[in-house]
């Protein structure tokens, strides 16, 4: 079986032709990052990229399409119709695609408290095992075939200030988690488990205190060995860090839309386990 996997793709608004008492404080103090700090230039082409890597996932028959959050750059709802649009059809079925939110689509409080990414992607959260539910619709699982399944666990909070980056799961959705892993309906079943935060920086260490996944350390405990994979974004770098014993693979899909960065995962299930990944630009090339 074949995955694609890819993240922080932030599909982006064109920020000076909007009201700034629309954009509220904190976009204010994003759209430096914006302008000084190039994130406009370097996802000028992210929907077109989106789409091409939604089209690759076509031309190479795979057989569920991940995404780990942070379709837009700030939570607007423009991006937000413009990442349903640019990935078409496929975000039309739960069989076929997952996707979660970033820490980019919980931007404003605002943005969360009127649910912007469930609008338009929340059927995307629906659960063939919804007895392990805790958080709301986390943890979800999505049975693939006879051979795998795809767990959606949520680490973005809406942070308190813009820098402040850091996820957590949480007791509740790690209890959900443990539940599923034990359930004998998965016996035999390779296991993706997707969030958006890293749980190991490509050197292998955890991220740092405003910018990691908290509770990383209690994930690994639940997922030990090359059944397991986490699939996270969240840092702009591509990388993969094979199984042990202790711990699960991990996968970060870097930023799969930025501008020199472009890229994928097609990750490897067979006999029930993960066998590996291989890094692919979008039009299908290898890296």
């Amino acid at each position: 079986m074949r995955f694609l996997h890819c993240s922080d793709v932030h599909i982006t608004a064109d920020y000076s032709s909007l009201p700034l008492l629309r954009l509220g404080w904190r976009r204010w103090v994003a759209m430096a990052e914006l302008s000084v700090g190039g994130r406009k230039k370097a996802y000028a082409r992210a929907p077109e990229t989106l789409a091409t890597i939604v089209s690759d996932a076509e031309q190479h028959g795979v057989d569920h399409f991940i995404l780990s959050g942070d379709l837009t750059a700030y939570a607007l709802e423009p991006e937000f119709q413009l990442a349903r649009e640019s990935l078409g059809a496929l975000a039309e079925d739960p069989g076929r695609c997952t996707i979660i939110p970033g820490n980019h689509d919980v931007f404003t409080p605002g943005s969360h408290r009127t649910g912007r990414f469930a609008r338009h992607f929340g059927h995307l959260l629906e659960s063939d095992l919804p007895e392990h539910r805790r958080e709301g619709s986390f943890p979800f699982v999505r049975l693939v075939g006879t051979e795998a399944a795809v767990v959606g666990l949520l680490s973005a909070r809406v942070p308190s200030m813009p820098g402040i980056a850091h996820g957590y799961i949480g007791p509740a959705q790690l209890d959900g988690l443990a539940a599923v892993v034990m359930d004998p309906r998965l016996a035999g079943r390779a296991m993706l488990v997707v969030v958006h935060h890293a749980p190991l920086t490509h050197l292998g260490r955890a991220d740092s205190y405003f910018h990691g996944l908290k509770d990383a350390q209690a994930l690994f405990r639940l997922l030990p060995g090359p059944r397991y994979a986490v699939l996270h974004g969240h840092i702009h770098k591509r990388y993969h860090h094979p199984s042990t014993a202790e711990r699960p693979h991990v996968f970060s899909a870097g930023s799969s839309t930025q501008a020199g960065r472009e890229g994928y995962w097609l990750i490897e299930v067979k006999d029930g386990q993960v066998v590996g990944g291989r890094k692919h630009l979008p039009g299908g090339a290898l890296h």
